[in-house]
């Protein structure tokens, strides 16, 4: 692996700029370990566990690996005052928050002497996040899966623009699974890439298999960002999808809205592989995922890759 040095792999203490996204349902100690071990930063994704397993994960990450880590905390979710003191007393070294306000748990984090990094979908964001104190931010372009900015702006505009806008570094997330993509984002300001969905593809991720099937069958134009009255989330196209087109064309309100959800619908598609009812959450680069690899397989592919563009053209 060739060496590599910047202010994203300084700050994490990693060998190469590639991050591993902490998705729900998807982003446990395996998965996190792998990718660790393999140079990357490893995340792991609290915002599908209990607080008690959420400390399992992190107990068991520790176990597997012994490089830097992090856990990504999505602001929306419940229970979030438990998981902030459990990587407190874990000793997490660093966080990711997101689908919320950065102010709300930055000071505390980085009194403990946690590294901070808060995911926007716009400079305007990225701004309140250095305001509030963040080390670094994730650009997420509206490419992404999960839950998205409202503004649908996208990676090729978001990166520079943040990048622009502030003085920490930038990591750039949406429509990023292999190292010709990697090249772009670097290219365009960023010090990093952290990579969701291609990673979803792998053979730790702890989603169904039916999920990663059916994410290597997808085809452009499968995805759409959808339920933004409410709070945007991508989703791969299903039964469950139409039923919330149908509900968004027709104007239902919030209260219908959420009532169609339901409780556990990412569960259900996600982690226990119901393709037709459940809520599956993966971006447009899905359509350029065509295999299940093993994590460290996915790292050192999008690296060898990045490394040949490297070679050709920044001579």
């Amino acid at each position: 692996m060739q060496p590599f040095s910047n202010q994203i792999t300084q700050l994490f203490g990693i060998e190469i700029p590639i991050i591993q996204a902490g998705m729900i349902w998807a982003s446990g100690w395996r998965l996190a370990s792998a990718v660790s071990n393999a140079g990357g930063l490893g995340v792991i994704g609290s915002g599908s566990m209990y607080p008690n397993v959420l400390k399992e994960h992190i107990q068991k990450y520790k176990v597997a690996s012994t490089n830097p880590f992090a856990v990504n905390v999505p602001l929306l979710y419940p229970n979030i005052d438990e998981h902030i003191q459990i990587i407190i007393d874990e000793k997490v070294p660093i966080v990711f928050t997101s689908a919320g306000n950065p102010k709300t748990y930055t000071s505390l984090l980085k009194r403990e002497g946690i590294k901070v990094v808060h995911v926007v979908s716009s400079s305007k964001f990225a701004l309140k996040a250095q305001d509030a104190g963040c080390d670094a931010v994730v650009a997420e372009g509206f490419e992404a899966g999960g839950h998205n900015g409202r503004e649908e702006t996208t990676s090729f505009i978001l990166i520079p623009s943040v990048a622009q806008a502030v003085s920490i570094p930038v990591i750039a997330a949406g429509g990023i699974a292999t190292g010709k993509q990697m090249f772009a984002a670097m290219a365009l300001g960023a010090d990093a890439v952290q990579v969701g969905s291609r990673f979803i593809a792998s053979n730790e991720a702890s989603c169904h298999i039916n999920f990663k099937n059916a994410i290597i069958n997808t085809n452009e134009g499968d995805t759409q960002l959808s339920l933004k009255q409410l709070t945007p989330v991508r989703l791969l196209k299903n039964k469950f999808y139409e039923k919330v087109n149908i509900a968004e064309l027709n104007c239902n309100s919030n209260e219908d809205l959420q009532i169609l959800l339901g409780k556990g619908r990412a569960k259900k598609g996600m982690f226990e592989g119901q393709l037709d009812d459940g809520e599956l959450e993966i971006g447009q680069v899905s359509s350029q995922i065509k295999n299940i690899l093993p994590a460290v397989e996915i790292v050192n592919e999008l690296w060898d890759e990045y490394n040949r563009i490297c070679n050709s053209y920044c001579k």
